[in-house]
């Protein structure tokens, strides 16, 4: 019973009910390996706007992902180790990951992928940041107002703002990739678990996907192939998210995994609440995080037919691969304290990859 209506929920994208029964999961996320079907092709339609920008505003963008002044890239004439003392510097601010990214795209698209990323930080944090939800739909509407402003050449004298329209203008971005994340977080102000897999995925699909169009559309990427390796590697984005902040979420006494999946292994939110580490609740975690390596897989599967130009847009896939990684060290324990814990490492991982031209 549980298995069909698994299987009727999770649509195109379904788990597989013989690996979801498995009362023991493998030791290797890499034994669920099968085909996904690529996601519809994205159709861009290109906006073009015109403007002069504002000082300061692209220094302000930069600071809600470092806190580190611009005077400090005359630091040193090595790319390499400017790279580096950013990396350690930032250890602390948020999105550590997407900042080191963004440090190794090429240097005319780095200022537009800081706008991208302060804009995301900006709607990201507004869930966690409001008392009451009428508070965040005020917020997530003047977010759609500025983005018409924008693409009426009349952006609002706000930091982000500003720097997103000369990144519009700049790169002709397509405003349906920003509504759509606009709109997918706005939705996501509700305290609610997702339903199924398959609604999670489709979360991701909305934000961090499109957030990966539109750094291919900054790096003059428009490449079918390109746009499903970002589809998949956005939903990895996603779910992976979902796991890494299910301690966070707890302690706060919410819950957002997958219900489908919870309640195939007959786990409730209570389990995750009180940090029940047992077998059911790593079943449970293991079919999550399998999900987002076979999307991380079926984006690789890509690579011969991506254009080199843009690799750099999909690096965030070493930063996902580092945590798939962890939690199987740890046997699906979604609370080991090491899962918590930054890879000091990370920065010179993404270096070499960046060097070796491959994601």
């Amino acid at each position: 019973m549980a298995a069909s209506v698994l299987r009727s929920a999770c649509g195109p994208l379904r788990l597989g009910v013989a690996c979801l029964c498995r009362r023991r999961p493998p030791r290797s996320l890499w034994a669920r390996a099968r085909r996904l079907p690529g996601p519809v092709g994205s159709a861009r339609s290109v906006v073009a706007a015109s403007g002069a920008g504002a000082l300061g505003s692209d220094r302000y963008c930069m600071e809600l992902l470092r806190n580190i002044t611009e005077a400090m890239l005359c630091f040193s004439q090595s790319r390499f180790r400017k790279y580096i003392m950013f990396s350690i510097l930032f250890l602390w601010k948020r999105d550590y990951e997407g900042y080191l990214c963004s440090l190794l795209l090429p240097a005319g698209s780095r200022s537009s992928a800081f706008a991208l990323r302060a804009f995301n930080v900006e709607l990201a944090q507004v869930k966690d940041s409001v008392s009451e939800k009428t508070i965040g739909l005020m917020r997530m509407e003047f977010w759609k107002k500025t983005v018409d402003d924008i693409y009426c050449d009349s952006p609002p004298q706000q930091p982000v703002a500003l720097e997103l329209w000369k990144a519009v203008k700049r790169h002709n971005l397509t405003k349906r990739w920003l509504m759509k994340i606009i709109d997918e977080r706005e939705k996501n102000l509700d305290d609610k678990a997702y339903r199924n897999i398959q609604e999670l995925e489709n979360y991701a699909e909305n934000t961090q996907s499109a957030l990966l169009y539109l750094t291919l559309e900054i790096l003059g990427v428009k490449d079918l192939h390109a746009d499903h390796a970002a589809s998949h590697i956005g939903k990895a984005q996603g779910i992976v998210t979902c796991l890494r902040a299910t301690p966070y979420h707890g302690s706060r006494r919410r819950v957002f995994l997958p219900m489908d999946i919870c309640m195939l292994h007959g786990v409730s939110q209570e389990d995750f609440l009180r940090k029940n580490q047992d077998k059911n609740v790593r079943d449970v975690i293991f079919d999550i995080a399998s999900q987002a390596h076979l999307h991380l897989k079926h984006a690789r599967s890509f690579h011969k037919s991506v254009p080199v130009k843009a690799f750099p847009a999909f690096l965030q896939t070493v930063a996902l691969e580092d945590y798939l990684k962890k939690i199987q060290r740890v046997d699906f324990d979604i609370f080991h304290p090491s899962l918590q814990q930054k890879n000091t490492l990370l920065p010179l991982s993404l270096y070499i990859q960046s060097w070796r031209n491959r994601y």
